[in-house]
C-alpha cells in the first residue's frame, strides 16, 4: 500500500470515529453538503460534511458544524470576504458550503446564511455576512480554545445563532486554555 493511501485511509477511519463519538453529544440542526476535505490540508482546508446547528457551550449558544465542533470568525475579514490565507487555513478550516447554489435556513440559527469565496477559491459559508472556520485544536464537540486568539491578523471569536461574534470568556468550568496561553500570539505560533 503506498504512503499516500494508507494516509487517505487512516484519515477517513479518524473522520468516521469523531463523527461516530460527536453524534451522542450535541443535537446539531444540519445543513448539508457534499463537500468533505481534510482539515488542516492546506489553502483547500475544509471542515468535513458541513452543515451548520446551534450548540450550548460554555461561553452559551453557538454555531456549530455538523460534527458539533465550535464554529469561529475573524475580526480582520469583513462581511462576505475572507482574508484567511493558505496558512491559515492549516489552522482554521473554513465551513464549505454546501453544494448548489442556495444556503437553506436553519432552526435556532436567525442570521443569515450565504456563502461567500475564500482566497483559496473554496466556496465556504458565513453568517450574518462573516466567514465561517472551525480550529483544529477543538479536539472535542462543545470545545472552544479557538476563543479570543489574536492571529492572522485579528482575533478569532465564536459565533453566536444571529451571526455575532461571542465576546465574553468562557465560563470557568471549561478547560480551554485562556486566550493568549500559548496558542496565537503573532503569526502563526501554534
Amino acid at each position: 500500500m503506498s504512503g499516500s493511501t494508507f494516509t487517505v485511509r487512516l484519515l477517513g477511519a479518524t473522520a468516521t470515529l469523531m463523527l461516530v463519538a460527536a453524534c451522542g453529544s450535541n443535537s446539531v440542526s444540519p445543513v448539508s453538503s457534499n463537500k468533505a476535505a481534510t482539515p488542516g490540508s492546506g489553502a483547500s482546508a475544509t471542515t468535513s460534511a458541513a452543515a451548520l446547528g446551534v450548540a450550548k457551550t460554555a461561553l452559551g449558544p453557538v454555531l456549530v458544524d455538523s460534527k458539533g465542533f465550535t464554529v469561529y470568525l475573524l475580526t480582520a475579514d469583513s462581511p462576505g470576504h475572507s482574508t484567511c490565507s493558505a496558512t491559515c487555513l492549516q489552522y482554521w478550516p473554513l465551513v464549505a458550503a454546501p453544494a448548489g447554489s442556495s444556503m437553506p435556513s436553519v432552526a435556532g440559527i436567525s442570521a443569515a446564511l450565504k456563502t461567500t469565496t475564500a482566497m483559496s477559491g473554496a466556496s465556504m459559508v458565513t453568517a450574518g455576512g462573516w466567514p465561517l472556520y472551525t480550529f483544529v485544536k477543538d479536539k472535542a464537540p462543545g470545545d472552544v480554545t479557538g476563543q479570543g486568539v489574536k492571529t492572522f491578523g485579528g482575533t478569532w471569536y465564536a459565533v453566536s445563532p444571529s451571526g455575532s461574534a461571542v465576546r465574553t470568556a468562557a465560563t470557568p468550568a471549561t478547560t480551554a486554555p485562556a486566550a493568549g496561553s500559548g496558542v496565537g500570539g503573532g503569526g502563526n505560533g501554534y
